[in-house]
């Protein structure tokens, strides 16, 4: 299916849509600019409404279980007093249609104009956020939509612009495989921007595809850690840490994908591992019956990889869970659904370690001792870490916080100078 300035429309109709694009983009950007605020009231009754119950029929037909909390989670981001915030912090005086006094004259803040999203379908509402970001800084926009969104962004599309139709012109949104590249040239070559939330290989073939002058935006694959340097309570902590490995399941850029230990002791290591498995077995069970299925056959698999390869890493197996120590410090993807990597990496080879991954890093979840974690935290800090959190709060998004350390509305405008 398609979404067209408020219609859905069959795949029969792409080519006859495609044709008209460019014009229909045009007209919509010779009217009248889109007005920020009735994009906030639209963002914000569509809050109320997630928070009524009224869209609970939508996400059981169209998202997977996990939608409910997912969404929970970024529900205080959709309030309209947030929003303004955010617009405040990361635009200040350079919101579209502003008029900022220079010695020369004035600058013009305009939209970038129109914003190609190419977006992953490993978190959901990730391609209706982006949308709402071009919005905010009134762009069109241009969603290609991720393999398995199940018609959500479609149907939260038509509920949004039915609800302000004054929306509808700014958004289109399209099921194309990332293997159709003549329909994603055509859509990249009427994008001012490209936005894209994928891996290296996302990255690149949106390189190929974006026109010279396209501005391409990268919210590339992040890769995020646990660093345990002590704590001060062991217990609450370490379930907290967790059942964060058991509820992402590495899926996410802010997923813990190994768990550091300040030490370079394997003994320590491996007590550990022997302590924390009980904890992330308590939280595997915690699992509804669909991901428990998952994970167990997931971790099944990579028990018998694990023999097969013959490796010399210890693994320690749990119900649908495991922890692997490692011997080497690089940080990389861990086995995923609940199988999480350890690994040995004391605090005074942390930059060094973590720079090999510079661009990459987001969040490091710390657990240490009070009086070490304003220390701990500017070390992070240093070696690249733009996310520093409780462990437990590794995926908690936090209103106003920065995007892979950039305010990312910024990157949607442009400045028009005026000689006066």
């Amino acid at each position: 299916m398609i979404f067209a300035a408020g219609a859905l429309l069959s795949q029969e109709e792409l080519p006859a849509l495609l044709d008209s694009l460019e014009e229909r983009l045009n007209e919509t950007r010779s009217g009248p600019p889109l007005d920020v605020d009735v994009v906030l009231d639209a963002v914000d009754s569509l809050g109320r409404t997630l928070d009524s119950g009224e869209l609970d029929p939508l996400l059981a037909q169209y998202a997977p279980p996990s939608a409910r909390e997912e969404l929970r989670e970024v529900r205080g981001m959709l309030r309209r007093e947030a929003l303004e915030a955010r617009l405040q912090l990361e635009l200040g005086d350079l919101r579209p249609g502003a008029l900022v006094e220079r010695p020369f004259g004035r600058t013009l803040v305009q939209p970038l104009g129109v914003l190609l999203h190419v977006t992953p379908g490993n978190q959901v509402g990730i391609p209706l956020f982006s949308a709402l970001e071009g919005l905010l800084t009134g762009n069109l926009n241009l969603i290609k939509l991720p393999h398995g969104d199940r018609g959500l962004t479609l149907a939260a599309l038509k509920l949004l612009t039915q609800r302000e139709p004054r929306l509808a012109p700014w958004l289109y949104a399209f099921e194309v495989s990332s293997k159709d590249t003549g329909t994603l040239e055509r859509l990249a070559a009427l994008a001012d921007g490209a936005v894209t939330w994928g891996g290296d290989e996302a990255v690149s073939a949106l390189r190929r595809l974006a026109p010279p002058g396209c501005k391409l935006i990268e919210w590339g694959h992040r890769l995020s850690f646990a660093y345990v340097a002590g704590y001060e309570d062991r217990e609450a902590e370490w379930s907290a840490l967790a059942r964060h490995i058991v509820r992402t399941g590495g899926l996410l850029c802010s997923s813990c994908q190994v768990i550091y230990l300040d030490t370079d002791r394997p003994e320590e290591a491996e007590a550990f591992c022997q302590a924390f498995l009980p904890l992330l077995n308590r939280a595997a069970r915690e699992r509804d019956r669909d991901g428990a299925a998952q994970a167990a056959l997931y971790t099944h698999t990579y028990r018998l990889e694990r023999l097969a390869e013959g490796a010399g890493d210890r693994t320690w197996f749990g119900e649908g869970c495991s922890l692997t120590l490692k011997p080497d410090r690089e940080l990389e993807l861990s086995p995923l659904y609940g199988n999480v990597l350890v690994k040995c990496l004391p605090r005074r080879e942390l930059i060094p370690v973590l720079r090999r991954q510079k661009g990459r890093l987001q969040t490091a979840g710390l657990l240490c001792r009070p009086e070490e974690r304003e220390e701990l935290t500017a070390l992070l800090a240093r070696a690249g870490a733009t996310r520093i959190t409780r462990a437990g709060e590794m995926s908690r998004t936090f209103p106003g916080e920065a995007h892979d350390g950039e305010y990312s509305l910024r990157r949607y405008i442009r400045l028009a100078d005026i000689e006066t």
